[in-house]
């Protein structure tokens, strides 16, 4: 083409468009469609029904999706500082096994919503020992509920990646709290080795409603928990869990622990109303061919009943390993369901055996439970359970199906779709294919396809089915795919159709197209869709249609010549001229509408062309911008269809251009036929539109260029314009064109410009001018280099290359960078080093013209750091810091980049020369990391300088919880690093009223549309700063409000850390309406209040202690302050100053203000009243009543002056106690710590031990026989039954009947009620019959804490009618020793591991032990120099000397040595050298010293015996004194040996019968024979030796040099560091729930309760008698002591104030100063505890599998005899009760009876 030469020049190309981008990725099979996503491996899909939106877990990555599978919302949860062992939250220097761990995502869940409010999103994750989250199911990103400090209950999925979990949701009546509904979610989890181990298979988790102090997604006591006695053996693999019905069932596989120790899949059910899981049953699933281990499953229909689709794979020898062998197997739920009600009707009836005699259902997880011979009928009386029905229960017989499909790829997904009533499944593999099978109605299976979605990629288990049946959602390991279940329409004829066998495809005859059966119109009719399975289905055949496709908005005659079946071939030609269906096969009808036709968003020439190269006989009006089936236009031209036009001989063609707004016809001529056309093509068009860039060249639009014949036009082509002065500005640009557009620059006038090349006048330039540079940015850098230096300017280069190598900047050359070049314009380099600071120009050169020099000079500079503050922050980050330096403006900002060690520091404002401002990202760890500013690839640091990353802040109470609009209440946060903020803040999230309401009138609307995912940037909040006062405590004012706001929360953002009001104390923070006070003078409000002096100002109000308190209210009277007396809800009482004020503002008006936080009131003016008025009593009588008022006055002073004498000296006393105490302390203190040293020495080599095997630990048998059997020499726990042969199965069986009976809590709450209302049942009895019931309960725990938990709110109820404080004081019924023991069970893990108390109180008694030893010890009264008993304590000062003995012990050639002291006897001596040689050892295992003797070797034949008496023994009258090594005179050094006694010593005691009295170190009485001149010498020695500060000194250095011990021994009891036991926050939160429930709000009286239940009832008992844990030897003296010690933590948890005297007992003297400390540390425990979460059982119960070997049929036996003495009363109790008498109980003790002693009954 040429184009003429006019000032604007265009040009006609036909240039293909860019195809237009699909938003989703298309496989190979272009009908599969698929997004690719983070976090792989990905483990679960979920889709919402009503939204249609589709919700994505996987590692450390979550997703919400549309159904078109376009990301809506991408959440990153992880990875996160975590490790299994650890407990959250994870502090670094708690878990040095924290590390940076992945979230993978375990659970993934919808909660439906309550009423309006819409459903949640349930999101569990394996970080932090698997806790969950709530989440929009709008806006995944907006959290609904997380905690930050989870308890041990809330713990969920399992933290292992291995270890699977599944979840159902349910919503059920609310019968236990009072009606309404409670959605609950039961999880099925595997065990897990790493964290906590005591969380069972199947737990129920609370959901809704949760009210403090309850928790989201915890595990409270009320709800149901799958008892396990094992929980390594029974480690269930689940696979699934559905509802169906009124049952959950759970599928898993898992070894068989009953049978042949194979894993086997089962199926277990729950009732959905069943909270205690008594119906808990479950069966095995049985699937022919070896297939044992379930992969997946579907609950689906076949044939039209419900059914259960499972995929199974062979598992590899006897492991959970699965192999390639797989199959589906179906399993119907009547069948199922029959199998598990067998299982049940036998256990509960006929003992677990079938009608064979075989045993067909047992009971599993190793509890005490078995199967019964209750009533026929018991189950349809009780179909979910009851407490007296064994469980759980399994059956033996399993449920067998044979294999519908077999692969020999492993199977792992399956999802079921019904189409037409056929069954159909699809079935995921591992290699990333879907199986397509048709499932036959008796069960066999054809597989009619698959498709490839992810090759290599295993199908999650998650197949999911659109609601609209037409596709199947595919989670693979990184992508979701979508594919279709059938491509019916694929397939163009009736051939194919039925070829394809797809059971969802048929051919639908009259429509003429292969669809689904429902798409077709009649298929209802016979042989109007022709399935594609159907075996004789035959094509219908047209030979002949003419014409092929017809308008349908013409009607007309078509002839047809057709195939056999002419009938339906009529009524196909009708249907079809009447119908407005588009397409069929080989007839179709166009619809002419503007959609049919629509193309590309191109333009109109894109529509023109779509229209008349269809295929339907359509053309187009280009005037009209009209697509028809009409040959004439309403206007002119008309652009024929291409099948039908056809071109003239000769005729006069006209070239036509349209576009959207004008039609310019652009030339008319003649032509042969033939006969090539050369057209000139001139157009005149100014302004053109917006131009678009397009290689180069500037498109300006995009027209349709036809060629017409009259009104008729032909050729129509698409063409494109362009000017090639249109953005090429400059020579090198336009040179820069491509030679096709024949653009070229021309030097000519006016101006130089980029023409066409036949426009231009003159001739055209060939080389261009020199570069310009107009612009360098930046205009500094480095010495390093490494910045990148952008040059703008003209006539810089055509391409790169003309640059390359020809850029300097300040004399050194600049590296080109390719990707930043742009033609002519800008030139981009990379700033190469420089050795020294310079400045200089930037130089261009291109070719061989003169470079191109640029006006502004570049610098290079060397940028230096100098201070940064401040120098810490939270590791979260948030923190601003300042960096001082020079030249810091060096480069572009873009270049200036921070860090703290790795972590980004972002820039937080406008960088200057001297200063730099960022702010710190978040650290995984604290610790100085050094700062780095890179300046570009220049690095620059702070010498010796570290930036701190410290700990997160917390806070552990934020009060008060109120506040009022106004704000300015000030609210105390005490916590911990508070200090590391720096810019701590109080937010409050606000939303204004009118969108609550409009939200609430369109939630449903609103939750679907799009804006919601942005909800969280458009929030509104107010906020005030925060001050801090220390690193624990600061203040911050509250924000106000509006009242046309409501508050949505309350949070505090601590830089980066935000901690929510709710998360800090589970309370929300509530704001509330201003109070309101009224003016002073209501009445006259112009007119000033009256005040008399000397009285008080009451003002008036309503609310005002809604959110204030007295102390936060000031009153302002002029420039003074109006004291505050009182505050209550609607009266103010403050207390002006006695002399009148000065106004604020130097006027006469005295203005009253009240101030509550910001709330300033005004109350009106006040004025003094100064008239004194004139009194009327006479002044006789005034002078009398003077007189009488001044000997009242002075008759009180005189008593108030005696009192307060009395009162300053008991104060005094008190006081001097105290110093003289501190004073003893301080004196004894130098011995105390050379004592403390010396021990301390001997403790570090014990320590070693402890924790070890040399930690004495009782096993858990012998610890419950001393606890529950205290004192009694063969407890029942160490007997066995003594019953002849002849008569043992008979009462075995009795009492294996009593021990079901005992199990129903009606007949074990009325045997203990008419036991304790027995007159002859003593107090011991009482105690033993508790600690039988708790031996016969022991294995069924939650029950015996049930009955306990029963009994004892009939025991409140009791004591509150009297005196609510006393109970649980002693042990004087059932119950209370219930309790101690229950205590004592579940106590023995915490007591057990060494980090808890059993390590500190060996360490205790060692001490003990050590200082006692080290002094003399009296072997007769026991009595000992080191104690701190004053009445163990040994007054006498005995001289004394301490001897090392050097002991043989056996064969060993290194005698030991052994610390003694020549005062001891020969068995005291004998008792430390065991001590040393057996150290470690439990006491139990070592030799007794009697069976021991002691001989004193000295040379080779030197061997003496020495003993306690013999012949040398001294005596004096009747005192015979035992022998010492002082009297063999043992000397230092010496060599003894234990050998064994060869004949037995006679024991002292005898002596006493032989008229001697014994004595070691003083006699224990003196002789009344004694002569009267010796007594008073004796009393003067008495004398002398009772000098109380002296023992008390002594007294006080064993406190001393004991202390730490005893601190390490309270603090382990009362710490709350790590989690309290389960039992003690649960019985707690009982003991809190019952004051609560009757109304007892004195706090005093709860702590008293749980006084006397925990440390009263156990802990003084294992204070005093280490020996119910320790296998150790307590004697005397240390009994002593630990007494004390137990006296002193009974103080500390009274309530009442310790006061001290002279009179106080010495005991309490010693500890005075400490028990203030340990009154803290108990109520701090309290506290804690209190605010902890409650606590369920199942610690206790896996650590109660030990007692397998215990035998409870002793203790049924013992407990059989108080039946038999109190038989009668117990049988009359049982029959007067109805329920009683429903479930027989009367009779079943009878029978009990029966068999064991042969009672005759009323049988």
């Amino acid at each position: 083409m040429l184009a003429s030469s006019i000032p604007l020049s265009l040009l006609f190309l036909l240039l293909p468009l860019p195809p237009p981008s699909l938003p989703v990725i298309m496989t190979p099979d272009p009908a599969v469609t698929w997004v690719e996503l983070q976090g792989a491996p990905l483990s679960h899909l979920l889709l919402s029904p009503e939204e249609g939106h589709l919700y994505v877990g996987g590692v450390d990555h979550l997703y919400q999706i549309t159904s078109d599978l376009e990301v809506m919302s991408h959440v990153t949860t992880g990875p996160h500082l975590d490790s299994p062992d650890c407990l959250p939250p994870i502090v670094p220097q708690d878990c040095p096994s924290a590390s940076p761990t992945h979230n993978h995502n375990k659970l993934l869940l919808m909660e439906e919503g309550q009423g309006a409010e819409p459903g949640r999103l349930i999101v569990c994750g394996s970080l932090y020992q698997g806790i969950c989250d709530k989440r929009s199911l709008s806006n995944i990103s907006q959290l609904i509920y997380q905690t930050s400090n989870p308890v041990d209950t809330q713990y969920v999925a399992a933290n292992d990646p291995r270890v699977s979990t599944v979840g159902v949701v349910i919503t059920t009546e609310n019968k236990q709290e009072g009606g309404g509904v409670v959605r609950l979610m039961l999880v099925g989890r595997g065990y897990t080795s790493k964290g906590p181990g005591d969380i069972p298979p199947i737990t129920t988790r609370r959901l809704y409603p949760v009210v403090p102090p309850r928790r989201a997604f915890s595990q409270e006591e009320e709800l149901g928990k799958l008892v396990v006695g094992s929980y390594s053996e029974y480690n269930n693999h689940f696979v699934k869990a559905v509802t169906f019905s009124d049952y959950i069932y759970f599928l898993f596989f898992r070894r068989d622990m009953w049978h042949k120790k194979e894993y086997r899949t089962y199926a277990s059910r729950l009732c959905t109303s069943d909270r205690s899981f008594y119906s808990y049953v479950e069966v095995p699933l049985l699937c022919d061919g070896g297939y044992n281990l379930a992969q997946g499953a579907w609950l689906g229909n076949h044939s039209g009943k419900p059914a259960l689709f499972v995929v199974m794979a062979a598992g590899q020898a006897s492991t959970p390993v699965a192999t390639s062998r797989s199959a589906l197997c179906i399993y119907g739920m009547a069948e199922l369901d029959a199998m598990l009600r067998r299982a049940q009707e036998l256990c509960y009836t006929e003992g677990g055996r079938g009608s064979s005699g075989q045993e067909e259902a047992y009971i599993e997880y190793a509890v005490s439970s078995k199967c019964l011979k209750l009533p026929k009928g018991s189950l349809l009386e009780y179909t979910c359970g009851g407490e007296h029905t064994p469980n759980p229960i399994a059956s033996a017989v399993p449920v067998q199906a044979t294999p519908t499909f077999i692969s020999t790829t492993q199977l792992t997904a399956v999802i079921t779709a019904t189409e037409a009533g056929h069954t159909i499944a699809f079935l995921g593999d591992k290699e990333g294919q879907l199986h397509k099978v048709l499932v036959r109605p008796d069960g066999s299976g054809d597989q009619y396809g698959n498709v490839m979605v992810d090759r290599g990629s295993v199908v999650s288990a998650d197949l999911l089915l659109h609601s609209s049946q037409q596709h199947i959602y595919v989670l693979t390991n990184s992508r979701l795919s979508k594919v279709p279940v059938s491509l019916c329409e694929r397939q163009a004829d009736c051939q194919s159709c039925l070829s394809v066998r797809d059971p969802y495809c048929g051919w639908c005859v009259l429509e003429g197209r292969c669809s689904r059966k429902h798409q077709c119109q009649r298929h209802t009719q016979a042989n109007h869709w022709l399935w594609s399975f159907g075996p004789t289905n035959q094509c219908v055949t047209v030979q002949s249609l003419q014409p092929a496709n017809q308008s349908k908005e013409e009607q007309t005659q078509v002839p047809l010549l057709g195939g056999p079946r002419h009938v339906i071939v009529v009524l196909f030609i009708i249907y079809f001229i009447h119908s407005t269906h588009s397409k069929s096969s080989g007839f179709g009808l166009s619809s002419t509408d503007d959609d049919d036709t629509d193309g590309d968003d191109g333009g109109v020439c894109f529509r023109c062309l779509a229209c008349v190269n269809s295929v339907w006989r359509c053309n187009w009006c280009p005037v009209d911008q009209l697509c028809t089936h009409n040959h004439s236009c309403p206007n002119q031209h008309t652009i024929l269809n291409q099948r039908v036009r056809q071109l003239s001989v000769c005729n006069c063609v006209e070239l036509f251009v349209w576009n959207l707004s004008f039609c310019i016809q652009l030339l008319s001529t003649c032509a042969e036929e033939r006969d090539a056309l050369t057209l000139h093509l001139a157009l005149d068009v100014r302004p053109l539109p917006v131009c678009l860039r397009y290689t180069g060249v500037c498109v300006c639009m995009c027209v349709c260029v036809c060629v017409c014949m009259a009104d008729t036009c032909f050729l129509c082509f698409p063409v494109q314009l362009y000017d090639c002065s249109a953005g090429q500005s400059d020579c090198s640009q336009c040179r820069a064109v491509p030679e096709e557009y024949g653009c070229v620059w021309c030097p000519g006038s006016p101006t130089p410009s980029c023409v066409y090349n036949q426009s231009c006048l003159s001739t055209p330039a060939e080389t261009c001018p020199p570069p310009q540079i107009t612009q360098v940015v930046p205009v500094s850098g480095p010495l390093e280099g490494g910045i990148l230096v952008t040059i703008t300017g003209t006539n810089l280069g055509m391409k790169y290359q003309d640059v390359m190598g020809g850029v300097t900047v300040s004399g050194v050359q600049c590296l080109v960078q390719p990707e930043g070049y742009q033609i002519s314009t800008r030139v981009v380099c990379e700033l190469q080093p420089n050795g020294k600071q310079m400045g200089g120009p930037v130089l261009v050169a291109v070719g061989t013209s003169p470079p191109g020099r640029s006006a502004q000079s570049f610098t290079y500079q060397d940028p230096q750091l100098l201070g940064l503050v401040p120098d810490k922050g939270p590791v979260s980050g948030g923190t601003r810091l300042t960096i001082r330096g020079r030249q810091l403006l060096t480069g572009q900002t873009s270049d200036l980049r921070a860090f703290l060690g790795s972590q980004p520091c972002y820039t937080a404002e406008e960088v200057k020369d001297n200063q730099l401002v960022c702010e710190t990202g978040s650290s995984n760890q604290t610790g100085g990391v050094p700062l780095r500013v890179l300046f570009g690839k220049a690095e620059r640091t702070i010498p010796h300088v570290k930036f701190r990353y410290l700990e997160d802040p917390v806070i552990s109470e934020a009060t008060p919880a109120e506040s009022f609009y106004a704000g300015g209440r000030v609210i105390m946060v005490m916590g911990r690093n508070l200090d590391v903020v720096q810019q701590p803040i109080i937010v409050v999230w606000v939303e204004p009223l009118e969108v609550q309401r409009v939200k609430r009138r369109r939630r449903l609307a609103l939750l679907t549309s799009k804006q919601q995912l942005v909800f969280n940037s458009t929030m509104t909040t107010v906020s005030e700063r925060c001050s801090i006062l220390s690193s624990s405590q600061m203040t911050c004012p509250t924000p106000p409000v509006t009242p046309e706001f409501k508050v949505k929360g309350v949070w505090f953002q601590l830089d980066n850390v935000r901690v929510h009001y709710e998360s800090i104390q589970a309370k929300s923070f509530t704001y509330y309406p201003n109070p309101e006070l009224f003016l002073l003078n209501r009445e006259a409000p112009d007119v000033p209040y009256r005040f008399k002096p000397g009285g008080v100002i009451a003002v008036e109000g309503q609310d005002l202690t809604r959110a204030m308190t007295r102390q936060e209210v000031k009153a302002q009277l002029g420039d003074q302050e109006c004291e505050v007396k009182t505050l209550d809800n609607t009266h103010l009482y403050c207390e002006p100053p006695e002399i009148q004020p000065m106004s604020v503002d130097d006027s006469n008006k005295l203005e009253t203000v009240v101030i509550m936080g910001s709330l300033q009131v005004d109350l009106g003016l006040v004025q003094y009243d100064s008239n004194s008025l004139v009194s009327p009593v006479p002044l006789a009588a005034q002078i009398g009543l003077g007189a009488g008022a001044g000997v009242i006055i002075l008759s009180v002073l005189v008593v108030i002056l005696m009192y307060r004498r009395k009162s300053k000296q008991a104060l005094r006393d008190y006081k001097k106690v105290l110093l003289q105490l501190e004073t003893l302390e301080i004196n004894v203190g130098d011995q105390c710590r050379k004592e403390f040293t010396d021990l301390m020495t001997e403790m570090m080599d014990l320590s070693s031990d402890v924790g070890g095997p040399g930690l004495p630990l009782l096993d858990y048998k012998m610890y419950a026989e001393r606890v529950f059997f205290p004192g009694q020499q063969t407890p029942p726990l160490s007997r066995q039954l003594d019953l002849p042969e002849s008569r043992r199965q008979t009462v075995e069986q009795g009492l294996q009947q009593l021990n079901n009976l005992l199990n129903n809590r009606l007949f074990l709450t009325r045997f203990i009620h008419t036991l304790e209302a027995q007159q002859g049942f003593s107090q011991r009895d009482r105690g033993y019959v508790a600690s039988l019931l708790t031996m016969a309960l022991h294995d069924k725990l939650e029950y015996f804490t049930e009955v306990m938990k029963s009994l004892l709110q009939d025991l409140v109820q009791q004591y509150v009618a009297k005196n609510p404080k006393l109970m649980l004081r002693r042990t004087e019924t059932v119950v209370e020793k219930m309790l101690t023991n229950w205590m004592s069970i579940c106590l023995y893990s915490f007591l057990k591991a060494s980090t808890c108390l059993s390590s500190p109180l060996y360490m205790l008694y060692r001490a003990i032990k050590y200082q006692v030893d080290k002094g003399p010890v009296d072997a007769v009264t026991g009595k000992a120099k080191r104690t701190l008993n004053d009445s163990h304590l040994l007054r006498e000062d005995i001289d004394y000397c301490t001897l090392t003995v050097l002991v043989k012990n056996g064969v060993e050639v290194q005698p030991c040595p052994v610390k003694v002291l020549d005062t001891d006897t020969i068995t005291q001596v004998k008792d430390k050298i065991l001590d040393q040689v057996y150290r470690g050892a439990p006491y139990s295992q070592r030799p007794s010293a009697d069976s021991l003797d002691l001989e004193w070797r000295s040379g080779q034949a030197g061997h003496l015996t020495l003993s306690d008496d013999d012949v040398t023994a001294v005596v004096q009258g009747r005192w015979k004194r035992i022998n010492t090594l002082q009297h063999y005179k043992v000397p230092d050094g010496a060599t003894v040996a234990l050998i064994p006694r060869s004949q037995k010593t006679p024991m002292l005691e005898g002596e006493e019968e032989e008229g001697l009295r014994l004595w070691h170190l003083v006699k224990s009485s003196e002789d009344p024979e004694i002569p009267k001149h010796r007594k008073s010498s004796m009393r003067e020695r008495e004398r002398a030796k009772a000098i109380p500060e002296i023992y008390l000194t002594r007294l006080l250095s064993m406190k001393g040099t004991l202390q730490k011990f005893v601190d390490d021994v309270f603090v382990a009891i009362l710490s709350t560091k790590r989690a309290p036991p389960i039992a003690v926050r649960f019985f707690f939160d009982f003991l809190d729930d019952m004051a609560e429930k009757h109304g007892i709000d004195d706090p005093e009286t709860v702590h008293i309760w749980k006084t006397n239940s925990l440390p009263l009832r156990f802990w003084v008992n294992i204070l005093k008698n280490p020996q119910f844990v320790l296998d150790v030897q307590v004697t005397d003296s240390i009994d002593a002591i630990l007494s004390v010690i137990a006296q002193t933590f009974i103080d500390s948890c009274t309530t009442s104030e310790h006061k001290v005297g002279r009179d106080s007992p010495v005991n309490k003297l010693l500890y005075a100063r400490e028990i203030p400390r340990y009154k803290q540390l108990v109520e701090r425990y309290y506290s804690d505890i209190h605010s902890a979460a409650s606590g369920c059982y199942q610690e206790m119960n896996s650590t109660l599998t030990e007692l397998s070997g215990m035998n409870n049929l002793v203790a049924l036996h013992e407990l059989y005899k108080y039946i038999n003495k109190y038989y009668d009363q117990i049988i009359m109790s049982l029959e007067e009760d109805s329920s009683g008498q429903k479930m027989q109980l009367a009779y079943r003790l009878q029978q009990v009876a029966a068999l064991v002693e042969n009672k005759v009954t009323d049988l």
